[in-house]
């Protein structure tokens, strides 16, 4: 059965995450059956970071702050998550029902398909990010 996607359940997540008045930094959706949906959104990274086990397989769109003292700047990665107990098969389709996840988050910095709890670090992000971003204007210390 070919996957679908709730577009206007996620598309109203992705949109929590990039309102600048609004806490929510991450949102992340997951498989019910064939179809993608919200799984949950929050701010807290560690929360985001507690679902992505190793018999899960999910996306995740995620907001990181970088910057310096003097300027601050909201930066968005797409998070797919693919945990070490996933099928082959399932591993092989979730590449492809990426592009619906993609049809919804359209602006992000950097993607990274991740199957290493390690890589979630939020710092190991943020530094991909600040990459990602070309020139870094962080103030330096003298």
């Amino acid at each position: 059965m070919a996957t679908q996607i709730d577009k206007e359940a996620c598309r109203e997540a992705y949109n929590q995450v990039r309102d600048d008045n609004s806490e929510t930094n991450w949102a992340a959706f997951k498989y019910e059956g064939s179809t993608i949906v919200p799984a949950g959104q929050g701010t807290d990274y560690d929360d985001f970071k507690a679902m992505c086990t190793d018999d899960a397989r999910l996306f995740g769109f995620v907001r990181i702050t970088t910057g310096d003292a003097m300027s601050k700047r909201a930066k968005f990665t797409l998070i797919t998550w693919i945990g070490e107990n996933i099928s082959g098969l399932q591993r092989a389709k979730i590449s492809t029902d990426k592009t619906l996840v993609k049809d919804i988050v359209q602006n992000f910095a950097k993607e990274f398909m991740i199957s290493d709890a390690r890589e979630l670090d939020e710092d190991y992000i943020r530094t991909e990010l600040k990459k990602a971003g070309g020139a870094n204007y962080d103030a330096q210390a003298e």
